[in-house]
């Protein structure tokens, strides 16, 4: 009986197995890496900008310690701008006082985490030559557009409200 089952395996289609190294699609190009790279040092760049601040008690006007004029709007107006408090938010964020990060300006937090995930994801394409980059690409939709701009907004929001 053993016989007969291995005779009916020798007249089964058995389908042929690619190599690995025929699938080039799996790696990303060099120009990807570059990309990649490139991404991880301006992201770090950022990164160790911001834990290089100390954050400013009233959440605003960090900025002016890498030598940046106050801000203008807020010295007209004395309301914050769409932006106020960014610096200080991100400050907070490389100190590890995410929640300060995310009472100061809550759209920076978000912000100051997506730049960590952008650096690590910049270092792995460079890296390990990944597709990353090609799935990421697909958030710059005018959706995401979209809500970014809404919860930028919703932001600007709270700190007019909080200050």
């Amino acid at each position: 009986m053993s016989s007969a089952s291995s005779n009916l395996r020798d007249f089964l289609p058995t389908a042929p197995t690619p190599p690995i190294t025929s699938r080039p699609y799996l790696r990303a190009s060099p120009g990807q890496r570059a990309a990649g790279a490139l991404l991880a040092l301006i992201s770090l760049a950022v990164l160790c900008t911001a834990a290089s601040l100390h954050p400013d008690p009233r959440g605003v006007e960090t900025h002016t310690q890498l030598g940046l004029w106050p801000c203008g709007w807020y010295m007209a107006t004395g309301k914050p701008c769409p932006t106020c408090g960014m610096t200080t938010a991100f400050a907070a964020a490389a100190r590890g006082s995410y929640f300060k990060s995310l009472t100061t300006q809550p759209f920076a937090f978000i912000l100051s985490l997506a730049t960590s995930t952008a650096f690590w994801a910049g270092l792995h394409i460079a890296i390990f030559g990944s597709r990353l980059g090609s799935i990421a690409a697909k958030l710059l939709r005018p959706r995401f557009v979209w809500i970014t701009t809404l919860l930028l907004g919703l932001s600007w929001v709270y700190k007019m409200a909080s200050m």
